[in-house]
């Protein structure tokens, strides 16, 4: 009989002037970057926190925390590759990633094929097993009133040791 495990992921940044906006490893042509210690991106840290949770390996805070300077500026498709070894030595492969980016602006839907690849590639699957989606918060809340970009996610796990 087979185990499957599914983690829920969710992450939030400040919108910032002077830094670039990065999701999913793809900088997207913008004004405004996130805030944060590594490069901020709010995609990659959902889909960490999912596969970790979804392994029972604690969340990205505690593998990757932002009072360690080895961390200020790093890319955060490291701690996504982290957290995919630390599931692959637990004995889970992905199933499939679904996720979700709320920001107000810009429009993301021609970065979604560049997105997914980069996931899938950096998560070692097939691009069909990667979904991104892309949301307004139709002008509520810190997202919806341009302060903020947020992002969750969904993994899916099976063991397969």
């Amino acid at each position: 009989m087979s185990e499957f495990r599914t983690g829920q992921g969710w992450d939030i940044h400040r919108i910032v002037p002077g830094r670039p906006l990065i999701l999913g490893g793809v900088t997207i042509a913008c004004e405004f970057g996130l805030e944060g210690h590594s490069d901020a991106d709010v995609l990659a840290h959902a889909i960490a926190d999912a596969l970790l949770g979804a392994a029972a390996l604690g969340d990205i805070g505690m593998h990757f925390p932002d009072s360690d300077p080895r961390w200020k500026g790093a890319g955060s498709l490291l701690f996504l590759r982290h957290a995919l070894d630390l599931a692959d030595r637990a004995g889970f492969r992905i199933v499939n990633v679904d996720s979700t980016v709320i920001l107000e602006r810009p429009k993301l839907k021609d970065y979604r094929p560049a997105i997914r690849e980069r996931l899938a590639s950096t998560l070692e699957l097939e691009i069909a097993r990667v979904s991104v989606k892309f949301k307004t918060a139709e002008g509520m809340g810190p997202v919806g009133e341009g302060r903020a970009a947020e992002a969750q996610a969904v993994v899916t796990l099976e063991r397969v040791k």
